[in-house]
Parts: C-alpha cells; sequence; structure tokens
C-alpha cells in the first residue's frame, strides 16, 4: 500500500495515477472525499498534514509515502509514520533548499521539511525540483480574456519540468531501497523564458499571443496582494538578487528513469484542452 499527500495537487495528483497505472494499491489523501477525482480503485484517505494524528487511521500496511513539505509540524507527521511501521519516504522539496539559506522563507521550510525527513528514522529521499511547467496554467484567466499574458520575470530563464517526471521519479524512490539517503536535483531539458513559453502555446493553440513582462514595482505589488511579506522577501531573493539560479539543466531525469524529461512542447500538446 502507498501513501500520497496533496493527492489532488499537481506533483501528488501525478503520482497517484503513475502508482495507480502500474496497478499499485493507493491511499490518497484528501480534505474532501467527495470532492476528489481520483482514479479508478484509488482509495480516498481524508485527513489534513495540519493534523498529522489524522493520518494515523491511513497508515495501516503503507510501505512508502510521497510526503509534500511545509506542515506546521513536519517531525510530528513523520513520527507517525515511522510507528505506523512505514519504511520508506519521499520528500518534495525545492532546489533552494541547498544554498542553506534561513533567511529565506521559503528556503527555510524546505530545510525544515527535509530534515524531518532525515531524523525520522525511516528510509529517506529527498526531490528538489526546479519550477514546474504547470505554473503557466496562471496565465489562464489573462488567456481566456485575450491575447496578451502580463506576468512577472520576464527575463528570468527556467529549466521547467513536467509533473509527470517528478511523479516518475518519486514511485520510483517508493518502490525501490536504492533511492535511500539521496537528494535529487530535478530539472526539465531545456531553460526557456515566460515569453518562450507563450510562443510554444501560441503555436499549439493558434493564436497569436504575446508576453509582457511586468516591471519590478508592478510585480511587488502583485505579490504583496498576494502572500505574506515573508514570502514576497523570498521571491525577491531568489529572482531579483539572483540567490536561485533555475536555469541549469540537468541530467537526473535521464539518468534515473532511462529517457529523457519531456519538453514543455509535449507538456503543451498534452494540456491543450486545458487552456481552450
Amino acid at each position: 500500500m502507498y501513501l500520497v499527500t496533496g493527492a489532488t495537487g499537481n506533483i501528488g495528483g501525478a503520482v497517484v495515477r503513475a502508482l495507480a497505472g502500474q496497478g499499485l494499491p493507493v491511499r490518497a489523501l484528501v480534505r474532501d472525499a467527495a470532492r476528489a477525482k481520483l482514479p479508478e480503485g484509488v482509495t480516498a484517505a481524508v485527513g489534513d498534514l495540519d493534523d498529522p494524528d489524522s493520518l494515523v487511521p491511513w497508515l495501516d500496511g503503507v510501505e512508502a509515502a510521497f510526503v509534500l513539505p511545509g506542515y506546521p509540524d513536519m517531525p510530528a507527521l513523520y513520527e507517525r509514520l515511522r510507528d505506523a511501521g512505514v519504511k520508506r519516504a519521499v520528500q518534495l522539496s525545492g532546489g533552494s533548499a541547498g544554498s542553506g539559506d534561513t533567511t529565506n522563507a521559503v528556503t527555510a521550510m524546505m530545510m525544515d521539511s527535509e530534515a524531518a525527513a532525515r531524523e525520522s528514522g525511516i528510509s529517506w529521499t529527498v526531490l528538489r525540483p526546479s519550477a514546474f511547467m504547470s505554473n503557466t496554467l496562471r496565465w489562464l484567466p489573462e488567456l481566456r480574456a485575450g491575447d496578451v499574458v502580463r506576468a512577472p520575470w520576464g527575463d528570468i530563464a527556467v529549466a521547467c519540468i513536467d509533473a509527470e517526471d517528478i511523479a516518475a521519479v518519486a514511485v520510483a524512490a517508493m518502490l525501490d531501497d536504492a533511492h535511500a539517503g539521496a537528494v535529487y536535483r530535478l530539472t526539465g531539458s531545456r531553460a526557456m523564458l515566460p515569453a518562450e513559453q507563450l510562443a510554444v502555446l501560441g503555436r499549439v493553440l493558434d493564436r497569436r499571443l504575446r508576453f509582457e513582462g511586468l516591471t519590478l514595482e508592478e510585480t511587488r505589488a502583485q505579490l504583496e496582494a498576494t502572500m505574506p511579506e515573508k514570502y514576497v522577501h523570498a521571491f525577491w531573493d531568489f529572482y531579483v538578487d539572483g540567490s536561485l539560479d533555475e536555469s541549469l539543466v540537468l541530467p537526473t531525469v535521464e539518468e534515473l528513469l532511462g529517457r529523457p524529461p519531456r519538453t514543455f512542447e509535449q507538456w503543451a500538446e498534452a494540456h491543450v484542452r486545458d487552456f481552450r
């Protein structure tokens, strides 16, 4: 049995599909079973990572778990997994965790989550993916309203990765002790600017789309309207001060899976209906 947290999100959902696609028994942690759309045969496990005790009823017989980062008491969450006899855990993290900069709120959150996994007594694997290709779905409101996307960080190239590739690596680590103690930095096959991604979407959708980068003043105003100040500072540190470089292309996905990571063009073709 395999437990997947964040089962209705981009990464957790892909992990659920990958496990179920191999015919493996899956418990998908969700807050509301009635609203969760899960593959046939997958069990909706109602719980909340804010409350580690809510996982306990679903841990019997679980061999491995996929764990999202950033919850209030990650050590307690891992304690529940260990006490239930879970053998392996795959901890999702982020590329900035390797910097060790605890003054950055996002980095500190990822580091704390990784530390909880390492200190749990469970066999662990950490995944540090670059930004997700699915982040371009944030452009949907503007694309439904017109042909212009105005967004931050227009001059930042990122080797974005497909959630399906992250999930494939996660499943490999959930099934095999060979990945115990590994920290995998995962990237896509090419660094792309937002305008380049939008051009791909334009070709797929047969539309003449145009990208306009927000000014730093507009970017700060947008961030401050949607998140606490500590996270505004974190993203400013990443993308203005340049503490996080996600343009680096690494061979990790191909080395682990025996195939190259999916391209943004492949991702766009697979998700064309989401943009219609």
